[in-house]
């Protein structure tokens, strides 16, 4: 097709969608804050429910809840008609979306919900519409142009529920105080769930922890170093406490009369640590990150050793 630039096209796309999305941000009220309160305080959990495009929207919105500590479910309105409102129960929450509130297959649901006293979120960019005026809580959409004006298909409507969904969810983490270490016991797989692990879940236990006193000898200490493979040994100090690491690179520098010192005086002071409630990929960050790069991290609680960790851990876990 000659003269048609389509990068030109995805740049007026995504021009008009961030304009909307900017437009939304601002007209944020009162009934964001009031939303949030109530799907926080359900009992049960909460049912998303849109047809077409606002359905697939609706389904996701539900996944991401889920994922970050909010009981969700995508029920779909017309399957609702036929039997599926069997899945919706007393203390749930039911947020319906529909850009134009009139959607006639979300008549039952929504009268369900109200003949059940389940609160109705209702996400529409028509206050005076079916839904609109059902709601007991209205989240109103800007109705801005969608990107295709010629054809009307969705396109910055469904960005707009999808932001605003991301929104309630991100708002209901954090009113809950979600963790990352909750985050992770949904998130058990694939790179992301490696990179939520803690360090207390890879580590090598206290008994594989090469560790030597200050006072023995460099021989005692390189003896140890090679039988746990680490490539380093530590050095306790007073207490129990870790004083030190040897390394090669410590080696190196008092190779001259080497075995005429004692393993506090080749030691590096105040090596890196991680306690074992870190995630791995913070452990990894504090190998790789700060100088001077290293590959091991001792592991120690109240100071004291009581693990290691090898970035070939975080490799095998696939954090790397």
């Amino acid at each position: 097709m000659s003269g048609f630039d389509a990068t030109e096209v995805g740049r007026r796309v995504l021009t008009v969608e961030a304009e909307a999305l900017s437009g939304l941000a601002g007209a944020l009220d009162a009934s964001f804050n009031i939303a949030v309160e109530t799907l926080f305080k359900a009992k049960g959990k909460i049912v998303c429910t849109g047809m077409g495009k606002s359905g697939h929207v609706a389904r996701k919105i539900a996944a991401t809840l889920a994922s970050t500590g909010s009981p969700a479910a995508f029920v779909h309105p017309a399957e609702a008609s036929h039997g599926d409102l069997g899945m919706v129960g007393p203390g749930d929450v039911v947020l319906a979306l529909s850009k134009s509130g009139e959607a006639r297959e979300l008549a039952d649901i929504v009268a369900y919900a109200k003949r059940f006293d389940m609160p109705l979120l209702a996400m529409t960019t028509v206050a005076d519409s079916a839904l609109g005026r059902a709601a007991d809580i209205l989240l109103l959409i800007p109705d801005a142009a969608e990107a295709t004006p010629e054809v009307n298909a969705p396109t910055t409507s469904t960005t707009l529920q999808m932001a605003l969904g991301d929104a309630l969810a991100v708002a209901l983490l954090e009113r809950r105080g979600f963790t990352a270490g909750d985050f992770r016991v949904f998130h058990p797989g694939g790179k992301l769930g490696a990179m939520l692990r803690t360090v207390g879940d890879l580590m090598h236990g206290a008994t594989e922890v090469p560790l030597v006193g200050p006072a023995a000898s460099m021989r005692e200490a390189l003896l140890v170093m090679t039988e746990k493979r680490f490539g380093c040994v530590g050095v306790l100090g007073e207490g129990g406490g870790l004083a030190g690491i040897i390394t090669d690179g410590d080696l190196r520098r008092h190779i001259d009369g080497l075995f005429d010192h004692t393993a506090g005086e080749v030691m590096t002071a105040a090596p890196k640590t991680a306690a074992p409630t870190i995630l791995a990929a913070e452990a990894l960050k504090r190998m790789t990150e700060t100088a001077p790069a290293s590959t091991v991290l001792f592991v120690v609680e109240d100071g004291k050793p009581v693990g290691i960790l090898h970035i070939h851990d975080l490799v095998r876990a696939g954090v790397i």
